[in-house]
């Protein structure tokens, strides 16, 4: 019912940027957050960045400590998007990156749903 499109990975240098952004479509009442996570190989999906939705102000927004100051994620309410700019990008980054989004269905339903994943490649 609600689906999560997303595009920008890619292969990129050490020291190089690159920007994510997730498009949510279908039966959406409400947005109440939407995120990035990513998941290197071999290690657990971990939370990097969230964002909520809703309001005039900006969102309000949560980072992991290793992307503080590198990483910025911002929202567009009337497009239901979510972006990240990733500046400063490092090996450790790495990762396939998932979009989430979580809130409501026009059917006053929870919703979670998750992207298919992005490749972050950032290698020399």
């Amino acid at each position: 019912q609600v689906q999560l499109v997303e595009s920008g990975g890619g292969l990129v240098q050490p020291g190089g940027s690159l920007r994510l952004s997730c498009a949510a479509s279908g039966s959406i009442l409400s947005i109440n957050r939407m995120g990035w996570y990513r998941q290197a190989p071999g290690k657990q999906r971990e939370l990097v960045a969230t964002i909520t939705f809703g309001g005039s102000s900006g969102g309000s927004t949560n980072y992991v400590d290793s992307v503080k100051g590198r990483f910025t994620i911002s929202r567009d309410n009337t497009k239901k998007t979510v972006y990240l700019q990733m500046n400063s990008l490092e090996p450790k980054d790495t990762a396939v990156y998932y979009c989430y989004a979580g809130g409501l269905t026009t059917k006053w339903n929870q919703f979670h749903s998750w992207g298919q994943g992005t490749q972050v490649t950032v290698s020399a």
